[in-house]
């Protein structure tokens, strides 16, 4: 892993220990996959970083900035992931905020994951509920307990991946996807409004399946003709097991991963 780390628009050699991120998940962040030296979702991933910082009051970081920083980890033909944290800059102890605080921020480069399980991801249901709370559904917020209990609960190799439910049973998403089902030829997606992280990904399938996005049980996953994961680091993941339930592999699925693939040369063949 290699990363740079700036305060407001200089470049420090250190985090800040001061950082309101650093103590109290005070800021939001993005995940990226990265193809020949390009993040082809930036646009995306930008708008969302500005949403959530728009409604947690953070300043982001020049476009400019990042791409120089970008530049610098990738440079013009690497692959890999990109991880860019924003967080408040630091202030007085206590939970009060600084409107005149620079922003502390990080960009790393890191590599891609492994190539996901042929023949389809095994999904357990985690236990960890995510609490509701509509203030931050949505944002992808730097505050991830939630999802780090969740996947505390196993360490079994044979499981890929945990579904997750709000407090009130309804499921929400995978520790770090998004979900769709499908019922005959009509696709759905949980919604966020209360909880979760409205990912970006999950807008790209949005715009190309027109999935209804709705409050989802358990018994709605378990009984769908097919099951997909997604995310904008692995794109999307097929689901070959639940539990007990098995879902065989659906052409629905297949041709939206060929279609992804046209759009984002990140998720071709051999990537």
């Amino acid at each position: 892993m290699s990363e740079l780390i700036f305060l407001g628009g200089a470049h420090v050699n250190v985090l800040p220990g001061d950082s309101r991120g650093f103590a109290y998940g005070d800021g939001v962040f993005e995940t990226m996959r990265v193809h020949h030296g390009n993040v082809h979702w930036w646009t995306a991933h930008r708008a969302r970083m500005e949403a959530g910082a728009e409604r947690l009051g953070l300043t982001l970081p020049s476009d400019l900035l990042i791409a120089r920083a970008q530049h610098e980890l990738f440079g013009r033909g690497h692959d890999g992931v990109a991880k860019l944290i924003v967080t408040r800059g630091g202030g007085a102890r206590g939970y009060a905020r600084d409107a005149d605080a620079h922003p502390v921020w990080r960009y790393s480069r890191h590599p891609l994951p492994p190539a996901p399980r042929e023949g389809g991801l095994v999904l357990r249901w985690c236990a960890t509920a995510l609490a509701v709370q509509p203030a931050l559904a949505g944002l992808k917020h730097c505050n991830r307990l939630e999802q780090v209990l969740a996947r505390g609960e196993w360490d079994d190799p044979a499981i890929d991946e945990g579904l997750m439910r709000s407090t009130e049973g309804d499921v929400v998403c995978a520790t770090s996807a998004n979900l769709f089902v499908l019922h005959g030829d009509r696709w759905s997606t949980p919604m966020v409004d209360r909880c979760g992280v409205a990912g970006t990904c999950r807008a790209w399938l949005l715009s190309q399946t027109g999935a209804a996005e709705s409050r989802m049980r358990p018994a709605d996953v378990e009984s769908a003709d097919a099951v997909l994961l997604c995310n904008a680091v692995r794109g999307i993941l097929p689901v070959a097991r639940i539990g007990e339930h098995a879902y065989s592999p659906h052409p629905a699925v297949a041709e939206l991963r060929q279609r992804l693939a046209r759009v984002h040369p990140g998720f071709a063949a051999g990537h």
